[in-house]
Order: structure tokens, then sequence, then C-alpha cells
């Protein structure tokens, strides 16, 4: 089953499975936000809970995960988002109702700690349209940068293949080629604590994708080191990595920036490697399908990157 296309008319779900929304401004810029473009907008019932009693929870676990149960059974609703990041999917994946999702599929939108919760609903309930994109407490609140806006209405209302654009290319087996394969990934810390859990997607023939925020380069090491461990390259496609916001320094080992680190993973890798894709936390970002089949066309210095189909309709 897949999910609908947006058009204007249509319900918008908020929730916050993790942390809270930082402020009631922030909630009401990104209300007015979709409903300038004609979008009606429901908020879960306990997206305030934690502005309340200030917590890195937004809610409780059980009610945060009613706010979620309550979004995918409201026929009304064609599409969820998180309303930010920060913390607690991965408390409520043993606790989500994955046969409710699997028979109700709905577009879900969201970064970060969204990781976890995307990886447990594509392996249990098939889920096939979730995206990550840009959240209305984040980065639909406020002024929207062109190209995040762009790509993020493209995704979110053509049932059409389209085109992302061309990135640079760290290392190519052969100077002209082209693959497919299922995007899965995204934050690299939350990814990581899914290993040896029944949430843990498959390795096999995917183009995995990673970005960080706020780690030092000897975490992502660690992380990387767990990855290729537990064979999450060996199978790959190709290998894309977003932005590592604030990721570049370590008081306590200047000598190992990251650069130095993703060389030693990756240069010597027999795949090709996609640096700096526009994904992450940075204002500017692709939204891109988790589980989404990508067609990448190497070139010689470049590769262009494109949706091959669409998991909406």
């Amino acid at each position: 089953m897949k999910s609908k296309v947006l058009v204007p008319g249509d319900t918008i779900g908020i929730v916050a499975p993790a942390s809270p929304p930082r402020s009631e401004e922030r909630i009401e810029r990104s209300v007015r936000y979709f409903e300038r473009l004609g979008y009606r907008v429901e908020l879960g019932k306990h997206l305030r809970d934690g502005m309340e009693q200030p917590s890195y929870l937004s809610a409780r676990d059980e009610h945060r995960l009613a706010d979620l149960h309550a979004m995918f059974k409201n026929k009304a609703i064609r599409a969820i988002f998180y309303h930010r990041g920060g913390f607690g999917s991965l408390r409520l994946l043993d606790k989500v109702d994955y046969n409710l999702i699997r028979q109700n599929p709905k577009i879900l939108v969201g970064y970060s700690d969204a990781t976890a919760l995307f990886a447990a609903l594509y392996k249990k309930a098939v889920l096939r349209s979730m995206f990550f994109g840009p959240m209305p407490g984040v980065d639909l609140w406020d002024e929207v940068d062109p190209i995040t806006e762009e790509y993020f209405w493209r995704a979110m209302t053509t049932s059409r293949s389209f085109e992302f654009g061309d990135v640079a290319i760290t290392r190519s087996t052969r100077r002209t080629q082209t693959i497919e394969g299922k995007l899965i990934g995204g934050n690299l810390t939350v990814f990581c604590s899914l290993m040896g859990t029944p949430f843990q997607p498959s390795f096999r023939g995917i183009v995995p994708i990673f970005e960080d925020i706020d780690e030092k380069p000897r975490r992502v090491d660690a992380c990387l080191a767990q990855l290729r461990l537990a064979g999450a390259f060996t199978d790959a496609k190709a290998i894309l990595l977003g932005h590592f916001t604030n990721c570049n320094s370590d008081p306590e080992s200047p000598t190992r920036s990251l650069d130095e680190i993703l060389n030693e993973y990756f240069l010597k890798t027999k795949v090709p490697i996609l640096r700096n894709i526009p994904f992450g936390h940075e204002k500017r970002m692709w939204t891109l399908p988790y589980g989404g089949t990508l067609r990448i066309t190497i070139k010689s210095e470049s590769a262009h990157m494109a949706l091959a189909r669409s998991p909406l309709e």
C-alpha cells in the first residue's frame, strides 16, 4: 500500500516522539507556515507536555506513543511530522503497534532522532513513505532555505521520479556507471544504537547515508568501526556522507581530524563514496526517502543523484 501525495486541503499532523518543542512561538509559526499553503494542521495531544515540565523527553513514553498511534488511526491525517528531533524515539520501538501502521500507511517526515523510528517502521511495518526532511519546529517555522523548500515540496507532492542533482565523488571504481540501491541510514549515532536489536535494518544491497552533529571525531570513529564490524558497508552499492556539523574538533585529541577518520574508513573501499550530500543538521537539505530507490550515475569526478521511483501515489 502506498501513501498519497499531499495536496492543499489535506490535514497534516505534528507530533513530538522525541524531545519537546523549544517554544510556543515555534509551534505557532510552523502551523501558520502550512496554513498559508492551504493545509490544515492537527497537533498531538501531548505535544506541549514537556514544555510544562522541562525534560529531554516531550512527554511520558505512553503519551508520545499515543500521539503517534492517534495520527496513524485518524483517517483525515495525510502526513505526520516530527516537530523536532532530540532524543526519545528509541524508547518507543518495542511498544509501537506496527500492524496499525502497516494498515494505515502515511507520509512520515523527520530526521536526526527520527532515524530510530524510521528503521523500525521500515523493517516491522514495511512503511515506504518516510522522508528525511525539514521539521516544523526546526526548519519550517522561520525563514526557510529556498533549496530545502523546493526539494521538500517536490518530494511531498509528486508520484513521479525526480532529480536531486550533482555531488562531489571521493572515489569511484569506474569512470562511468549507474547504480541503484535502497537508501538506508540517517543520524550516525542514533543508527548505531539499533545494532543488535530486532529493529536493525538489513544491510544487503543498500546505499547507506550518514550524518551527525556535535560529536567528537573519536565518537564518529567508534560508530564507523561498529558499522564496519557489523557488515554495514560490505554489500553497499555506494556510501553517502552528509553534513557532520560541529564534529571537526576534539580538544583532547587535536591530531585526529574528522576528514582523516572518514578517509581511513572509505578511501580504500571498492564502492563509490559521495561526500557533502545536503543532508543533516544544516539549513540546506534535500528531502530523501528512507528505503527509497536511488539512482546514482557516476561520472569522472562527480555523481548525479535521482529518485528512481517515488514511494507515493
